[in-house]
């Protein structure tokens, strides 16, 4: 027998111990991907510069987009806050969570993206808002949820976590921000956009007061970008920025009237940048999406089996092709957000419908969106009866009980369709499509659902009903145990 070489056995052993580990030029090896998630809160689809808005200063989420690769069709599961971060981390629909309500938290323990990715030797952190209960706790080595004051975004312990982990795992961290979630904090960032300068959706009275109020909603997330700069920037310095993968994402629309708790796009479609050097990922994917998918999507990156509980699809073969078709439909649910609401949304890349089961009630938003100047401005005009048909809305009661809208041509859902002749076969698929994922997943409509908590017209607690619960949707249903997926194209 030959005796083997001492300078290949250790090459080779080198090879095996180092093929996991990055140098500090940021030469990629075969290692396990990292992962960074960044989350933004109440943040609209269309408020950053790379999906169009000129008003907004974004050049560090700009330029992950411009060299990474942006989704136009990324829809939400939920406008409200905890629901929408529960279901992106664990991969189920707000009513198969045991969550569906703002506030509330999953009473199972099921998988999730950070628990599978630590049961594989990932380290997993989290640094800003939490708001997803105490058992997906679990699944992070370290937590920092700290926020110091109302001029605090949340993101000052995300560098920190990136020179604080295990070096020798790959990573995983949640980076989610405060911003842009009311109340606006004076910081370095506060009066850096000009009131001016921005134009004021249709939807809202164009005055002073709504102006300087989307300004600082502005200024917001531009210290949300600069964050997100100086961790790319830690990134390359310890030479792991080109094989992290990096999504930007927010949990719902922006805290105005008729957007954040809302089912349009306003409120429940998110900008979505996947960006991973590593792989090239290039160009622009029209392909509808739902944030349920992002959590078998990042495992499926990390080679990591997907567990049964999780309702969403891989759409990882888009990172090759952006132009492959991936759902035909993507659902939603809205549930108690501050007031009684129980709708439900099926999308697809053209239209979307909506069914109300509580049509009795006006949908004026949110109560932080009620003690806004921008809400002032529209309860003043609405006394003058000068509101356009458009910034009514949030006024309107009873509503109506389905809504259609073609998103193509009327981007901002102001013309519901649904009694149109010629979109009956539309309405009809949709509302076929939607009852069928409703029945599959257990979804209900209770009779006992959680009331008001706050007035509508002003955002005061209601202290009959305050932090009373009702009936949670799906509870009944065993939807806590329902695995089902559906809405793709196979």
């Amino acid at each position: 027998m030959k005796r083997l070489n001492i300078s290949f056995v250790l090459f080779i052993f080198a090879s095996l111990v180092f093929g996991y580990t990055q140098g500090q030029s940021g030469t990629v090896m075969n290692e396990a991907p990292n992962i960074i998630v960044f989350m933004a809160d109440d943040v609209s689809w269309n408020d950053l510069g790379c999906y169009g808005n000129t008003f907004v200063d974004t050049p560090n989420i700009d330029k992950l987009a411009a060299n990474g690769m942006g989704f136009d069709n990324a829809v939400l599961t939920a406008s409200s806050c905890s629901p929408s971060r529960i279901s992106i981390m664990t991969g189920r629909y707000p009513h198969n969570t045991g969550a569906a309500e703002l506030h509330t938290e999953p009473k199972v323990d099921f998988g999730s993206i950070a628990s599978s990715l630590k049961a594989n030797g990932y380290y997993t952190g989290q640094a800003g808002k939490w708001h997803m209960g105490s058992l997906l706790r679990k699944g992070f080595d370290k937590i920092y949820e700290k926020k110091e004051d109302n001029g605090d975004g949340g993101e000052n312990m995300w560098v920190p976590s990136i020179e604080n982990r295990d070096k020798n795992k790959p990573f995983f961290f949640w980076f989610a921000a405060y911003d842009a979630h009311r109340i606006w904090g004076e910081n370095s960032f506060s009066n850096t956009h000009e009131p001016s300068r921005i134009g004021v959706p249709p939807t809202l009275v164009d005055n002073d007061s709504t102006r300087y109020d989307l300004a600082q909603y502005y200024d917001e997330i531009k210290r949300f970008d600069h964050h997100i700069g100086k961790v790319v920037e830690t990134l390359k310095a310890q030479g792991v920025y080109e094989n992290t993968l990096i999504f930007v994402m927010a949990d719902n629309g922006r805290p105005f009237p008729r957007d954040k708790t809302r089912m349009y796009d306003s409120g429940m479609k998110t900008p979505f940048i996947a960006h991973w050097p590593a792989r090239s990922l290039k160009g622009a994917s029209n392909s509808l999406i739902s944030s349920v998918d992002l959590a078998p999507t990042i495992l499926d990156a990390c080679d990591v089996a997907v567990p049964k509980t999780f309702q969403g699809k891989s759409f990882k073969r888009l990172f090759e092709d952006p132009s492959k078709e991936f759902r035909t439909y993507a659902f939603a649910e809205h549930n108690w957000h501050d007031h009684e609401a129980h709708e439900r949304m099926a999308r697809t890349k053209d239209f979307i419908y909506i069914l109300n089961s509580r049509p009795q009630f006006p949908n004026q938003g949110p109560a932080d969106a009620l003690n806004s100047p921008t809400f002032r401005s529209l309860q003043e005009q609405n006394k003058n009866n000068s509101l356009t048909g458009a910034q009514y809305d949030v006024f309107l009661a009873p509503r109506p009980a389905e809504e259609l809208y073609s998103v193509k041509n009327d981007p901002l859902q102001l013309d519901n369709i649904i009694d149109r002749k010629d979109y009956v076969a539309v309405q009809k698929e949709l509302k076929r499509e939607l009852q069928n994922w409703m029945e599959k997943t257990g979804d209900e409509i209770p009779g006992n659902l959680t009331k008001d908590w706050y007035t509508r017209d002003g955002g005061k607690k209601i202290g009959k009903n305050f932090n009373i619960r009702g009936e949670m949707p799906g509870v009944q249903n065993g939807g806590e145990r329902r695995n089902t997926i559906n809405g793709f194209n196979d």
